[in-house]
């Protein structure tokens, strides 16, 4: 008889799972969805149909369902003719299936353990498949989100609010979920960059936006969002990605002669004044018909001050949208909200 017909122990279902045997230890305690048959003393070996039950939770959870509720559907579906024969699979939910409720709102409640406060049930589901290192959940949930209510909404209410829970909980715990805040952002930056590819080939003949950390500068998925969002309306970027040096700014700037360039800094330290100024007065095109680029000072780094002509300094991503969009009033994707 094979391993998998005796059943499995807690431990190989935590690694399966991606979560800790403790996990699976404190949802039996809670929720009761532990192994139909028990063994004598205190080992626990989990079958198929039991695999099947907390795959499910997992599911649920993921996509943002309150723990008390996923264990209840989840224990629910076990106890279905059909579950022993899906071989250890969650059956897929059904076109028009109901979401259980909670889902998809705006309330409080658990989410891995992370600050969260007030949020989306989606940022919550991202949260807990991020503390239990679960990249296809987080990746599968960041692609829904971003289908079913648009990149601005996912970057601002889902991807956001959970990065800056993981920081301060990074922050507070003295190390700790560092791996967290990496996988996270690993998928994050996939689903961003999936959803930057999607340009339609005639966008390709207009003046693209130039995107770029400052310098020293490393943080890149505020622009990778940007870049995302500029997708989704149509519009062209051309990505230079992190730190990049100011010679090779002003040249890409002169090469591409872009409509608009988009200088992130994250902290006063990186925050080039004069490099912003001179890519500003960087002019191209024929003699007597010269233009230079709109420059975006995007991210906290940037000090009110540093605004200057041909700047501006949008407030967040959808104002940077905006802004930019009105640069390419002929262009913008049928159905894109009108800035």
């Amino acid at each position: 008889m094979t391993e998998e017909a005796l059943g499995v122990t807690t431990g190989a279902v935590a690694r399966r799972l991606g979560v800790s045997p403790t996990t699976v230890r404190s949802w039996e305690q809670r929720y009761g969805i532990g192994p139909a048959v028990r063994e004598g003393g205190r080992h626990r070996r989990w079958t198929p149909a039991d695999i099947a039950m907390l795959e499910e939770m997992c599911r649920l959870t993921s996509s943002g369902v309150p723990p008390a509720e996923a264990a209840r559907a989840a224990a629910a579906a076990r106890r279905r003719p059909d579950a022993a024969e899906r071989g250890g699979r969650s059956a897929p939910r059904r076109a028009g299936a109901v979401v259980p409720p909670g889902a998809g709102g705006r309330r409080g409640g658990p989410g891995g353990g992370l600050p969260l406060g007030e949020v989306r049930e989606e940022c919550r589901g991202l949260a807990r498949a991020a503390v239990r290192l679960d990249g296809p959940a987080m990746e599968a949930l960041l692609q829904r989100t971003v289908r079913a209510h648009g990149l601005v909404a996912a970057w601002e209410e889902v991807m956001v609010p959970t990065l800056h829970a993981v920081g301060r909980k990074w922050e507070s715990t003295r190390d700790r979920y560092v791996e967290v805040e990496h996988l996270l952002s690993w998928h994050v930056s996939t689903v961003l960059r999936r959803a930057a590819a999607t340009v339609p080939p005639a966008a390709a003949l207009a003046a693209p936006v130039v995107l770029a950390c400052l310098p020293g500068e490393q943080h890149t998925l505020s622009l990778e969002a940007l870049a995302a969002g500029l997708a989704e309306r149509g519009l062209p970027a051309r990505m230079f990605g992190a730190a990049v040096p100011a010679e090779a700014l002003r040249a890409a700037v002169g090469r591409s002669g872009p409509a608009a360039v988009v200088l992130w800094s994250q902290s006063r330290t990186t925050a080039d004044g004069a490099l912003a100024r001179q890519v500003a007065s960087t002019a191209f095109g024929l003699k007597g018909a010269r233009t230079a680029p709109v420059v975006f000072l995007a991210g906290p780094g940037w000090p009110a001050r540093a605004v200057t002509a041909g700047m501006r300094r949008p407030r967040g991503l959808r104002e940077a949208l905006d802004a930019i969009s009105a640069l390419y009033p002929e262009r913008v994707a049928p159905g894109t909200p009108s800035p």
